[in-house]
């Protein structure tokens, strides 16, 4: 195991009902910006209960984030903090609006020229945010419960993740009602994007780390026995699936199996260039290139494919090479089980696409994965690999 240190300061408020806790968790008088995407929390009733939890603070609305927040929409909510002296943010809404929200919350402070700064360059030292929580509605990427956010630039077809050791939320109310009322398109996002976060941490290096190996086992356990019930289509899941599913998707991701563990992240990094260059959705993208990845680096990670083969997947042949093919094609299987396309071609995306993104990634001279196994030509196989 490594060494690692660990802190997570996000108070977490879980259950039914629980968004009534605003009165309590924001002071008032407080001049609060509440942020949120395209509406759809005018329809679930998860605006009206906002807006009665912060009775007494005075409220500025800032909606229109979209997914894959872009910065140019951002940067006017900044305007509007510094402008009008905010003093709190809450963020309603997905991962989308929370790590926008976690950008203005850190813009506002930033004393640089140019705050597009704070996300490309990983050597700028960013200023302690200003305070903000969140109302979570769509579980997914357990922004809610960490430090870092990904960010778009659409007039530069660029999409980059940034981490702000100052920026947790102060507070996360996650309601697992708000489930209910979610397209199914949106829950099997949220669980793809669980699931890929898992294996990040967890389909690396083979080392003694029994805890965090079992925790992060039953997190794709859960999601795989979960799945059915979330994405039935007679009517919404029940309570305790949904919120099995939303403490999963927060447990992916907030730290906690990845303590002592090496991490991956490559498919992420090659997935945002698909959102960028060609608009897929996080999760589709997921989908897609998990599979390439597992193929082109069992090598590197036979000890730890052969792990999840046996204890996630239940495979017990005998031919080691044999056992990571069907986990594999079990991966891949459950993701089109749940709705999602696996292949470039399925979206129309040919090889232009794919030489765009090696040249992105020879050009920031980026090898990604544990321990830079995978290199801008190894991204090109995995690619390929799902053509």
């Amino acid at each position: 195991m490594n060494n690692f240190e660990f802190v997570n300061p996000t108070r977490l408020i879980f259950g039914k009902g629980q968004i009534s806790r605003l009165n309590d968790l924001v002071k008032k008088g407080t001049k609060v910006l509440m942020t949120y995407g395209g509406g759809s929390i005018k329809k679930n009733g998860v605006y009206d209960q906002v807006k009665e939890g912060l009775k007494g603070c005075e409220v500025i609305e800032f909606g229109g984030i979209e997914a894959n927040p872009d910065y140019n929409t951002l940067i006017k909510a900044v305007d509007i903090c510094k402008k009008e002296s905010v003093e709190f943010i809450l963020a309603v809404g997905g991962g989308s609006i929370i790590d926008g929200t976690k950008f203005i919350a850190c813009a506002a402070n930033y004393k640089g020229d140019d705050p597009w700064q704070i996300v490309v360059n990983d050597k700028e030292t960013l200023p302690a945010a200003l305070d903000f929580g969140t109302v979570l509605t769509l579980p997914a990427t357990a922004s809610e419960m960490n430090n870092g956010a990904v960010i778009s630039r659409r007039d530069l077809n660029q999409k980059f993740a940034f981490h702000n050791p100052n920026g947790f939320p102060k507070f996360s109310i996650l309601d697992p009602t708000v489930v209910y009322s979610l397209p199914k398109k949106q829950i099997s996002n949220g669980i793809v994007d669980t699931y890929a976060h898992t294996l990040e941490q967890y389909l690396t290096t083979c080392l003694d780390t029994k805890v965090m190996d079992r925790w992060a086992e039953a997190l794709l356990l859960t999601l795989i026995e979960e799945a059915p019930e979330l994405m039935k289509a007679e009517s919404h899941p029940n309570y305790d699936s949904c919120a099995n599913f939303m403490l999963t998707a927060t447990m992916g991701l907030n730290g906690f199996i990845a303590m002592g563990v090496e991490q991956d992240w490559a498919t992420h990094m090659i997935g945002h260039e698909l959102t960028a260059l060609c608009g897929l959705d996080h999760g589709e993208t997921l989908a897609i290139v998990y599979p390439g990845l597992m193929d082109v680096m069992r090598k590197e990670k036979h000890g730890k494919l052969l792990q999840y083969a046996r204890r996630v997947w239940n495979i017990d042949d005998k031919d080691e090479e044999k056992a990571i093919d069907m986990a594999i094609e079990k991966t891949e299987g459950f993701f089109r089980s749940i709705g999602k396309k696996t292949r470039l071609s399925e979206y129309g995306i040919g090889q232009d696409v794919i030489e765009e993104i090696v040249r992105r990634f020879t050009e920031r001279s980026w090898r990604l994965g544990e321990n830079g196994i995978v290199t801008p030509e190894k991204a090109r196989m995995i690619l390929e690999r799902v053509k």
